[in-house]
């Protein structure tokens, strides 16, 4: 006969059982403790079937929860497979927390939905991906080759631009709207595109946007001299009833020389404005001022721009440029009463992804992203300074002196596609990847990437997880997609190259920043970051 402690301890057992159990049913999975448990936690494992983009639109969203609310164990597990413990209970958190929000305002919105009149959204998109409507214009998609060679010619315009202005030894709430952005692969270096709004009545217009521009532009009828081929209509000023040209005399003339790097010209009393590119494209024409539309509730009346007259280089398909840096001809100083010249983005991971560009203060929770200051060395100029302390590789910081980021200084750009960094910065972490990588095959580089991997005999991958350090105690987690870049399953590269020298300003581009929430904040002086901003 059992005794009341055998009893107690057999049903204390079979408790125990059914917990774990159902821990299992819900795809809960208990971490392993051991030195290989703790080691997995700095790797990302993947399937390298999804490291080649896929060629149909799968449109991002902040809100993939609103699709996924099983009701039954299984479906629970399928939906989650693969993925820790705790990363299913933080999904389930923001979900059902944002389902129930959803719920309280019947149903009709979800909160990163939320309308504000001081906000404005637009949607990204990748100019080559399928989800892209310039993708449509059947101009052959550049080779990952003929990228990298682009934007190599993008860093050493910028490079030549800030020692010339830093010296050789180098680089000493309000109101919002959000705008859909997509990756553009061939303009200039893979920079990315949204559209707007311009005129009356409003013809719309897919413009390239870019940190690391000031001036906007787009080409315009009746191209006195030269304009290449892009998807809509060339803008018309004739046909728009908000359209003027401005003067010679005005003191915002006067300005082009801040934003474009040349002094204006004149042409029968009108302002002509021209300004050239690191790849050799350029663009001269008018300077005016026109109704910008970014949605329907944010309109913007005599928004100075550049009206093209002659365009030429790597921009094909797309109408133009939106300058989004930080001298006063730029988008964002021309919305500072509304926006309060705070502005973000979260670049897609792939390109057959969307992800978004906003204007004014975002929703997310102040907690979820991390500020960093920007740095003093580039006050004086429309770059975005960070100040870079560390990287961290598979959970280990590697041992590089703070005085190697320092001595050249980082921006952050939004057109440049590969991280740059120092020299003696960039040999560490290739030695700490390769270690990291040792089980899979090397093989031959291609352009500007050297630590590449024929991973055409697997069908999963482990990569060790990478991260920065800026000031102000900020650490950057960079997503999986923002540390390696697939030529092909046979050839998947790390992601960052190295500078020719020392004295050369570091670069943080657009490939880390994937996925990331990355939100300017101009009048604090800040740049931030949050975790997953579109998935």
């Amino acid at each position: 006969m059992a005794t009341p402690t055998t009893s107690f301890l057999r049903f204390l057992f079979f408790s125990v059982l059914v917990f774990l159990c159902t821990l299992d049913n819900l795809g809960f999975a208990l971490q392993p403790r051991e030195l290989e448990g703790e080691h997995l936690t700095h790797m990302h494992t993947l399937n390298v079937s999804s490291l080649i983009p896929s060629t149909t639109c799968s449109p991002s969203t902040k809100d993939s929860c609103k699709l996924e609310k099983p009701t039954r164990a299984k479906e629970v597990r399928e939906k989650r497979a693969g993925e820790s413990r705790s990363s299913v209970v933080k999904h389930y958190k923001r979900c059902w927390g944002i389902l129930l929000m959803g719920q309280l305002g019947k149903g009709k919105i979800f909160l990163s939905q939320l309308g504000s009149n001081k906000r404005a959204s637009l949607t990204v998109a990748d100019k080559h991906g399928p989800c892209s409507q310039l993708n449509q214009d059947k101009v052959k998609a550049p080779t990952m080759t003929e990228i990298l060679e682009q934007d190599q010619s993008r860093v050493n315009s910028i490079q030549a631009r800030l020692s010339k202005k830093l010296g050789l030894n180098g680089l000493r709430a309000s109101k919002a709207t959000t705008i859909p952005a997509k990756s553009g692969s061939t303009i200039g270096s893979g920079n990315y595109v949204v559209t707007i709004g311009l005129g009356t009545p409003k013809r719309d217009l897919t413009l390239i946007f870019d940190t690391g521009s000031d001036l906007s532009w787009t080409q315009c009828q009746p191209c006195l001299k030269s304009c290449y081929q892009q998807k809509e209509p060339t803008f018309d000023p004739s046909k728009s009833s908000t359209y003027s040209n401005i003067s010679c005399s005005s003191s915002v003339c006067s300005q082009l020389s801040s934003a474009t790097g040349n002094s204006p010209g004149c042409s029968s009393s009108t302002c002509v404005y021209g300004i050239q590119y690191g790849d050799q494209s350029f663009s001269v024409g008018f300077f005016g001022k026109e109704k910008l539309t970014l949605t329907s509730t944010d309109v913007f009346n005599n928004f100075l721009f550049g009206c093209g007259q002659n365009n030429q280089g790597l921009f094909s398909g797309a109408a133009g440029l939106l300058g989004l840096g930080r001298d006063p001809l730029s988008l964002i100083q021309q919305t500072a009463t509304k926006y309060n010249r705070v502005f973000s983005y979260c670049l897609p991971s792939t390109s057959s992804a969307t992800g978004s560009l906003t204007f004014g203060e975002t929703a997310s929770s102040s907690s979820a992203i991390k500020f960093t200051p920007l740095s003093k060395l580039t006050e004086d100029t429309s770059f975005y300074g960070l100040d870079t302390l560390g990287i961290t590789v598979g959970g280990k910081k590697l041992s590089i002196a703070t005085s190697v980021f320092s001595n050249a200084g980082t921006i952050i750009d939004s057109g440049t596609v590969i991280t740059r960094l120092p020299p003696d910065a960039y040999s560490a972490l290739k030695a700490a990847f390769k270690d990291a990588m040792k089980s899979y095959p090397l093989t031959s580089g291609f352009s500007l990437l050297d630590t590449c991997y024929d991973l055409s005999k697997y069908k999963t991958v482990s990569i060790p997880k990478i991260s920065f350090s800026f000031s102000g105690n900020v650490k950057v987690d960079l997503d999986v997609s923002g540390i390696i870049l697939a030529q092909k399953i046979s050839q998947v590269c790390l992601a960052f190259a190295g500078n020719s020298d020392s004295d050369s300003v570091g670069i943080f581009g657009n490939v880390q920043q994937r996925r990331l929430e990355v939100v300017y904040d101009v009048a604090g002086g800040r740049v931030g970051f949050g975790p997953a901003g579109c998935t």
